[in-house]
């Protein structure tokens, strides 16, 4: 891998902006930014779109059955962070990870013994916009099992009920499993692409703005389900909106530049933030 030249000086000057931002040393980043019991890591993780230094020098911790949210000013690298832990970046052409380490339980993702197919069964994703199958409803969440090999009708009813029950729609659609999943509202197509995710039995679930496109009503009920659903998985979540990070998130990481500005147990962050530009954000005085 080749040494990536920062695109902020020893100033903490990116050129041609004029703005200043706080560097703080890889090492001392990474004794502040470490929790226990950690699900998902980075250490000094640089990743490239090209000439574009999109993430420069990330460490973070976030911690198992809890759930972490990425806030930030759009362009500043949260959803760009969150698919290096499943790998999405891997398909997007001239992305590269040009230093640093990403481990979920402890095991380096890249190690040539990973299995990119299994990584993603592993960490489910779900997107801002919810994008259910052209299929049943039923079908859309037995897609995965099968795609894994499971065909026992049996055990492929179960999983769905199951999964529909975890994502709190089951009550909803129980009496039209064969209706197509398009004939859903917005709110309840994204609880299936939820529940789509979960019927792999992931361990960690990212997700990218899951309720940018929702109602007030639906985005209540896709908060609630999040919530509901850390007692079993560890869940990153990117999201623009202050109210939404701070009603639900453990803990919240604040994205600036491609840099990681501060990160800490959500409570502190929004109550007494350490970081001028922290404060600035999270008020509402840019981004």
């Amino acid at each position: 891998m080749e040494t990536p030249q920062h695109s902020i000086d020893s100033n903490g000057k990116g050129p041609g902006t004029g703005t200043t931002v706080s560097v703080v040393p890889s090492n001392a980043r990474a004794q502040e930014y470490s929790t226990s019991e950690s699900a998902l890591e980075s250490r000094d993780l640089h990743l490239y779109y090209g000439e574009t230094h999109a993430l420069k020098g990330i460490d973070l911790d976030m911690p198992a059955r809890r759930i972490t949210a990425l806030i930030g000013p759009s362009g500043c690298g949260k959803s760009t962070f969150l698919r290096c832990f499943n790998r999405m970046n891997d398909m997007i052409p001239g992305a590269r990870i040009s230093k640093g380490r990403i481990r979920i339980e402890g095991v380096d993702i890249h190690a040539p013994t990973v299995d990119p197919i299994e990584l993603r069964r592993r960490v489910g994703m779900v997107f801002q916009k919810s994008n259910p199958f052209p299929r049943t409803i039923f079908e859309n969440v037995a897609y995965g099992p099968r795609i894994l090999g499971r065909h026992k009708q049996s055990e492929i009813k179960e999983t769905v009920e199951r999964s529909l029950r975890r994502a709190a729609l089951w009550e909803e659609v129980s009496d039209r499993l064969d209706d197509s999943a398009f004939g859903l509202s917005g709110g309840q197509q994204q609880r299936l692409c939820i529940a789509r995710a979960i019927a792999v039995n992931p361990e960690i679930i990212l997700m990218d703005e899951p309720c940018s496109a929702l109602d007030p009503i639906a985005t209540a009920r896709v908060e609630e389900l999040i919530l509901e659903l850390k007692e079993q998985y560890s869940i990153v979540v990117v999201t623009h909106n202050m109210q939404q990070a701070s009603r639900i998130s453990d803990r919240t990481a604040f994205f600036y530049l491609g840099e990681i500005a501060e990160y800490g147990p959500t409570s502190e962050l929004f109550n007494n933030p350490k970081h001028e530009k922290t404060e600035a954000y999270i008020s509402g005085r840019f981004g």
